[in-house]
């Protein structure tokens, strides 16, 4: 087992808004009047100041990062098959398709390779760029092997410190993002202090560098921020035009590299349609969005091989029967409010009936069964009944997959950011209620310019939200509840969290709302609780925060794990380049990368044919005869099988989620140990496979022969007869 043990060596204000109000020295007719010569030149100076803030903050959070990373395993030191392994799991699987590109011969020969990989999955040539989402490797190995860099810098230290540099943009968007919602950069200051201090809970990237999400949320970032600069009002055509361009590249490249990317721009189109339908959007801009998350997504297919995955998604059934369905109401803005309310209810069932019925009607058409397995895991997880399918059930057991631990939020509570975030989430929440209530039952009876004008009348003595901060509200509640149901997602949750609520504490709106049902307000109050709190509360962070960040940059550890090394270094001297080898997908990854043998199954879980060969593959730990476990690893092509003794005697997980358990309730089987069983489960004929092999008994000899063991692992030879 991967571990990290101590290192052996010695330890080496702003005075004014930065910004102009969005509603400030316009005409009647939209157009910009100049503002004054001075007002001018202080916003260069300001914008100018926040852009040098903000491009620190974001190289100061690289270099941040990459230095724990470091400092975490001596990674600068250790051998190379050492830093191979401790790219663990699924991460190993994606970086050896940079490494199989950057040894090739040539790039075409590398792109060969991958377009009919015959080592990923013995028996079986599959397209790597048509099932897996590694345009990024591949791009950046090409970069590599252009560029006049190999002499100075390792094809890994590239690899990384790509990743890291990609946190550099991450955070300079979070900050873009706040930035633009408040009006001024100390906002944006704010939310990347957050995020870093917050860091256990805002990334993962110094200890999972490769994993899809550390390419794909920063582009998601960027996109969010060209969103909320594409909701602000009075925008000129052109930089309408450059800011649907921005938001298009950036939701290209955040489907390109992530292969959860519909699932998250589906919980993006569906804040888009809560929003559009109680008129707090601009439709035109809506549908805009909408036409651009479609066609992002089918560019990813056109390059992905036509992946039926893609075309099969919720978010492109959903997105095409929204735009239908408007079609086909086109008066749903209009009328009082009992009857907007009836026309609401009408056009979300109907809706959601297309969006069933054209996802049903392709997945048909194309036979997709690939994702079925999270539909499983979801109806599984929120209680719609008891299931024994393996698949599931190994994402069940998962503490990623669980609900986000309480934990959580007193680690979130401690910087302030989960108090502030309530608050600021309570005061907009009540907000957007008032406005949706104000929208559907006042203002829809009058026509156009009647409307404009009582709105812009009205404005002085109700309640207003703009565009962009009413996304963000809806925004963030949506991919929060995905967060509380699923800790994986939390990420997405709490990055944002961090732009939310230092939106809140540096926004006019927020606090000229609060002050108002107080009845204290004031301009000048408002002015100067808007700086002051933002400014003590970065005072607070920095000095309670500082000294621990000081810290965690002193303390040096080293990558530590013999045991897999010693099996990685056996297995290149003793093994054919031919040979194929069955275990764990996490361990199976770290064999591809480090030795480059032939796998019979992998982490990346998203085809079927996959799912069932794994669920094959692991009878290994399951109740069964030697013969049929020898039968079932010969049909893979199986020339050695590695047993892990972590997972034999697993004890990391309760009875009922331990591997071997799922296998013996997916085969019928009662389960090990003390406890309740189904009634149905039937004792197994046989003992336990990766226990009963070890005694050298005839009946498993005559299949096996151990080749090698250590403490952790054993490895099996089977025998060529079937």
């Amino acid at each position: 087992m991967t571990t990290v043990r101590q290192r052996r060596v010695g330890k080496g204000t702003e005075a004014a808004e930065d910004q102009p109000s969005e509603e400030t020295n316009v005409k009647p007719d939209g157009k910009i009047l100049p503002g004054p010569p001075g007002g001018k030149l202080w916003s260069i100076l300001s914008v100018t100041v926040g852009g040098i803030v903000a491009i620190s903050l974001g190289l100061l959070t690289s270099v941040y990062v990459a230095t724990l990373h470091e400092n975490d395993l001596w990674f600068s030191n250790i051998k190379e098959v050492e830093r191979e392994i401790s790219f663990r799991t699924e991460c190993g699987l994606y970086y050896s398709y940079y490494k199989q590109m950057i040894q090739a011969a040539s790039i075409q020969q590398g792109l060969h390779g991958l377009v009919y990989d015959n080592k990923t999955e013995s028996v079986r040539t599959i397209n790597i760029l048509e099932r897996m989402n590694v345009y990024q490797e591949v791009f950046l190995s090409i970069l590599y092997r252009i560029l006049p860099i190999q002499q100075y810098l390792e094809p890994v230290y590239f690899y990384i410190y790509t990743l890291f540099g990609l946190q550099a943009v991450y955070v300079i968007a979070l900050y873009v993002t706040s930035w633009l919602l408040s009006g001024t950069w100390l906002s944006g200051l704010l939310a990347a202090c957050w995020y870093i201090t917050n860091r256990v809970d805002t990334t993962r990237v110094e200890f999972t560098i490769p994993l899809r999400e550390n390419w794909a949320l920063p582009f998601f970032a960027v996109q969010i921020a060209a969103i909320t600069y594409l909701l602000r009002a009075h925008l000129q055509p052109a930089q309408e035009r450059l800011t649907l361009m921005a938001v298009f590249i950036a939701t290209f490249l955040f489907s390109l590299t992530w292969q959860f990317n519909q699932f998250m721009m589906l919980i993006q189109a569906l804040a888009l349609f809560i929003l559009d339908c109680l008129d707090m959007l601009p439709t035109a801009k809506v549908t805009w969005l909408y036409i651009i998350q479609i066609s992002g997504l089918l560019l990813v297919c056109v390059l992905q091989f036509f992946n039926s995955m893609i075309l099969g998604s919720l978010l492109i059934s959903f997105n095409v029967s929204v735009l239908i369905a408007r079609t086909i109401q086109k008066n749903l803005k209009k009328g009082g409010l009992l009857n907007r309310l009836g026309k609401l209810i009408l056009h979300v069932l109907l809706v959601l009936c297309l969006t069933l019925l054209i996802n049903k009607f392709i997945k048909k058409i194309l036979n997709l069964e690939s994702d079925e397995h999270i539909f499983k895991f979801l109806k599984a997880k929120f209680g719609f009944g008891a299931t024994r399918d393996f698949d599931a059930n190994l994402y069940l057991c998962e503490e990623a997959f669980g609900l986000l631990p309480l934990n959580t939020f007193s680690r979130l509570s401690s910087t302030l950011l989960f108090y502030v975030y309530g608050f600021v989430l309570f005061l907009l929440t009540v907000a957007a209620v008032i406005v949706a209530f104000r929208n559907l039952s006042f203002f829809s009876s009058i026509s156009g310019s009647n409307q404009v004008h009582l709105k812009d009348k009205m404005e002085e003595y109700t309640v207003t939200l703009k565009p962009d901060a009413a996304y963000s509200l809806v925004h963030t509640v949506l991919f929060g509840c995905l967060a509380l149901s699923t800790m994986r997602m939390k990420y997405l949750w709490t990055s944002h969290m961090c732009v939310f609520a230092s939106f809140g504490l540096c926004s006019t709106e927020v606090w000229k709302l609060l002050l108002k049902c107080l009845h204290l307000y004031t301009s000048q109050r408002t002015q100067v609780i808007k700086y002051s709190i933002p400014i003590i509360t970065l005072l607070y962070i920095s000095f309670k925060f500082w000294p621990g960040i000081m810290d965690e940059l002193s303390e040096l550890r080293e990558f530590y794990d013999p045991d897999t090394v010693e099996l990685m270094n056996w297995i290149k001297s003793n093994t054919p380049n031919t040979a194929v080898f069955a275990g764990s997908m996490q361990l199976l990854a770290g064999v591809k990368l480090c030795t480059g043998r032939t796998l019979t199954n992998h982490p990346h879980y998203e085809d079927k044919n996959l799912r069932e060969r794994t669920k094959q593959i692991y009878q290994i730990y399951a109740k069964r005869a030697p013969g049929e476990v020898f039968g079932i690893l010969r049909s893979f092509g199986t020339d050695y099988v590695i047993l892990e003794d972590s997972i034999c005697y697993e004890r990391r997980h309760s009875r009922g989620c331990r591997l071997r358990d799922l296998l013996d309730v997916a085969n019928g089987h009662i389960m090990d140990g003390l406890g309740e069983n189904e009634p149905d489960l039937k004792p197994s004929l046989y003992p336990r496979f990766c226990e009963e092999i070890k005694k050298n008994l005839p009946s498993y000899t005559t299949h096996f022969t151990r080749v090698f063991q250590n403490k952790t692992f054993h490895v099996y030879k089977l025998a060529k007869h079937k």
